[in-house]
């Protein structure tokens, strides 16, 4: 196996630990296009541990997005990346830590708008960690969802045209961004509170932010729907299907998705059984 090849699978045994929802999706992408969204994955994911990291200090969160936003910028290298990691070496995930090896794993023709998006991303991740998160109001909930969430929607399309020529509706990108991270929110509730955040508005109930979740994710049926490409189709469903079955055990009380549950959702997509959940 040369480098590449073996460089390739430790990108995707990256991916699989740090997302079983996005790894089957992922790894079922035709070459090119499979490469260039398991980078733009674990790069978000790279500056994602740095926001949510519960040992680093909101500064020291802020300094790092900031630095990893200006060096991506620049489409600065590996090398300046680890520079800029180097003082938080012992906390920071080896997801991040190797982010500037994640960055060079796009063709060369589509790297660039990894590092935009990202560079935007991590530098709205500065902003929200230095204003503590502080969600007053639905129009803050949709900025902070754009940072984290949406952007992710435009830079799949962005990519999505770059591999086939495909055009799907920005606004819709953005809902299936947003719909996907509020059903996050919804799950995730009990740890944020746990660490200070509260991610739902003012005066908000869990029926309030479900009606949220449900707005985004019908966004998110529209732009699936419209779709023709099949493998971006089939990418798509997966994190989508999971989504809304989330989505509807935790409006029954339950806790997450079953794991069976997940298998069963799977394979209704695509045909196939996974072990990876």
């Amino acid at each position: 196996m040369g480098k590449q090849m073996e460089f390739n699978q430790e990108a995707m045994d990256m991916l699989r630990a740090t997302s079983r929802t996005f790894f089957i999706p992922i790894n079922r992408l035709p070459a090119g296009l499979k490469e260039a969204v398991a980078s733009s994955y674990l790069c978000m994911r790279a500056i994602d541990e740095i926001e949510d990291h519960p040992r680093l200090s909101s500064e020291a969160k802020v300094d790092l997005l900031r630095s990893v936003g200006a060096i991506l910028e620049k489409s600065g290298g590996d090398m300046e990346l680890r520079t800029a990691f180097d003082s938080h070496q012992s906390v920071l995930p080896e997801v991040t830590l190797r982010m500037g090896e994640w960055a060079g794993l796009a063709p060369p023709s589509v790297q660039s708008i990894v590092y935009e998006k990202t560079a935007t991303m991590a530098k709205g991740m500065a902003d929200w960690v230095s204003k503590g998160w502080n969600i007053h109001t639905e129009e803050d909930l949709d900025q902070y969802t754009f940072y984290v969430a949406g952007l992710v929607g435009l830079l799949l399309n962005d990519l999505w045209e770059w591999y086939d020529g495909t055009k799907a509706d920005r606004q819709l990108a953005v809902g299936y961004g947003r719909g996907l991270q509020a059903v996050n929110i919804v799950r995730n509730r009990k740890e944020d509170l746990a660490r200070g955040v509260d991610f739902f508005p003012d005066g908000w109930e869990w029926e309030e932010m479900f009606s949220y979740a449900r707005r985004n994710l019908a966004m998110a049926d529209d732009y699936t729907n419209r779709i023709e490409s099949k493998p971006i189709l089939d990418f798509c469903k997966i994190p989508l299907t999971l989504a809304h079955g989330t989505l509807r055990a935790l409006e029954a009380g339950k806790t997450k998705l079953s794991r069976d549950a997940v298998k069963r959702l799977v394979r209704k997509i695509t045909g196939e059984y996974s072990e990876s959940y």
